[in-house]
């Protein structure tokens, strides 16, 4: 008794501490995330918040549309250097606060992710300090942080980052937060962009519950992907048509169908964290394709995150101070 009594005034006391949000269940903060946006990865507010194009107002404008959270997507790494030991500058957290604050006050939850993929995927031993020490700081800074503030490990493991590598750092970061964060919610998914097809080579502590999976979906990419400057595949296909025939619903579903059998095996809930359709599609095609996607992972219970806010696969026009309506209204249907 003793014994007992000892432990549950430490974790009182580590709890007082560190402000941290008590023990959740990773199923019910994935009906948290409910449906959301991925926002200001690319946006230059984060050179200067003079030149921000997202502003405070887009916060309350997502709460009022309908979205439950937003994914940050986080790029420190070009502003950390070894000559002072991998330190985030102030300036920069302080966006990253003002973002989660801003978010918070809109009764929106937030998705922390560090978006450091590229770099990740290209070299990942000679990034890896820097990518252990980013989530030493971003974890201690926002320890206080409320269960509503979610970490993901990293964006789209990928090439250099190989399934077996990836199951070693995901493991090193999540023990790295752990210590500061023992029941912050985590996401985390498997290498190779975070697709589906490669979550059998995934492997998560089977003692932490308190974690998220994330899968990201663009099949076909034919479609998704069409006059993409940056993907050879696709860049010089255009008109490519999606009609959501029963053979289009039918490969959703197929895809979907292997994702939710891992997740019961597993008993793990999943995150749909980037899903959409480049802007050189037909609208019509790209509406009716969101809308299939999104409802196919709402009815297993699935959240998601749409790929993007602003810049491409744009869901509101920043410049005209409107959204995209067939898209708006295909994420979250008004009848």
């Amino acid at each position: 008794m003793r014994i007992f009594f000892s432990t549950v005034v430490l974790l009182a006391a580590f709890t007082a501490a560190f402000g941290q949000p008590t023990s959740v269940d990773a199923f019910a903060q994935n009906r948290r995330l409910g449906r959301g946006v991925n926002i200001i990865g690319y946006d230059p507010l984060w050179r200067s918040t003079n030149q921000s194009r997202f502003k405070e107002q887009h916060f309350r404008l997502l709460k009022e549309a309908g979205f439950n959270s937003i994914r940050i997507n986080l790029h420190p790494f070009n502003r950390m250097s070894l000559s002072n030991e991998f330190k985030i500058p102030d300036n920069w957290m302080a966006t990253a606060d003002w973002a989660v604050a801003k978010a918070r006050a809109n009764g929106l939850a937030v998705v922390l992710d560090l978006h450091e993929y590229n770099a990740m995927g290209i070299e990942p031993a000679g990034n890896r300090e820097k990518f252990l020490s980013t989530w030493r700081q971003l974890s201690s800074h926002f320890a206080k942080e409320p269960s509503e503030v979610f970490f993901e490990i990293l964006n789209e493991p990928n090439k250099q980052l190989t399934p077996a590598l990836w199951n070693e750092y995901l493991a090193q970061a999540l023990r790295i937060i752990r210590q500061t964060n023992p029941n912050r919610t985590v996401v985390v998914g498997p290498a190779f962009w975070n697709s589906i097809d490669h979550l059998k080579e995934f492997e998560l502590p089977p003692n932490d519950r308190n974690l998220i999976v994330t899968v990201h979906y663009y099949k076909p990419m034919a479609f998704t992907h069409q006059g993409a400057a940056w993907n050879e595949q696709t860049r010089d296909k255009i008109g490519v048509e999606w009609l959501g025939t029963e053979s289009d619903l039918a490969a959703i579903n197929k895809d979907f169908d292997k994702v939710q059998a891992w997740s019961k095996e597993q008993n793990r809930p999943i995150y749909l964290g980037e899903f959409g359709a480049y802007d050189k599609g037909a609208m019509d095609s790209r509406a009716r394709y969101t809308a299939a996607v999104a409802r196919a992972a709402e009815s297993r219970d699935w959240s998601w995150a749409y790929w993007q806010f602003d810049s491409d696969f744009i869901l509101y026009d920043i410049p005209h101070d409107h959204w995209v309506d067939p898209i708006l209204n295909a994420l979250i249907p008004t009848k």
